[in-house]
């Protein structure tokens, strides 16, 4: 054993115990990377991780994809609480696309420390989002946002269309006639 951690004193039975433990360390389970990690920790350990790394609202009925983003954007939105970045990254947690238009920002100006929330979000294969989850939005919204700010909000609708472009032909016989009028 080139490297070994004993001191020089140690006896023979620790030295066995010694290489049979490096022989077989690596068979052994080593699970606590995969816990702490949102995109890989089981379903049922995921509250656990959430309630570690501080995500206030948990609600069984969310998709399983909105709990993950949520822990994964837990520890950011903790950093940047009370700022208008932390409401922008609840919200893109939930899948939404937010517009933000502050007092100063409108003509004429609001009143001061309010905000307009303009809401964009899209359930599960395009449908409309239920009025339970925008109103669980809403709350996580109340919770980041600046506390001395009031936002007034909107909801708006996201609709995809595509445009297809169709060409049609038609022969057309082109003849030119010189006529001399004598």
């Amino acid at each position: 054993m080139a490297e070994s951690l004993l001191p020089p004193n140690a006896t023979a039975l620790d030295r066995a115990a010694e290489s049979v433990m490096v022989k077989h360390l690596d068979a052994i389970a080593q699970p606590h990377r995969a816990l702490w990690n949102p995109d890989t920790c089981p379903m049922e350990t995921l509250p656990w991780l959430a309630w570690a790394v501080g995500v206030e609202a948990w609600r069984s009925e969310w998709p399983e994809a909105i709990k993950r983003a949520l822990v994964r954007n837990a520890i950011q939105v903790q950093r940047q609480r009370g700022t208008l970045k932390s409401v922008r990254d609840t919200v893109a947690s939930f899948g939404g696309d937010i517009s933000i238009r502050e007092w100063w920002q409108t003509t004429p100006q609001g009143i001061p420390h309010t905000f307009e929330l303009v809401l964009t979000i899209t359930g599960q294969d395009g449908e409309q989002a239920s009025a339970a989850f925008v109103q669980d939005v809403m709350a996580e919204v109340s919770r980041v946002k600046p506390l001395r700010s009031h936002f007034s909000f909107v909801q708006g609708l996201s609709a995809q269309a595509s445009l297809k472009l169709a060409c049609v032909g038609r022969p057309v016989a082109y003849a030119r006639l010189d006529m001399d009028v004598n």
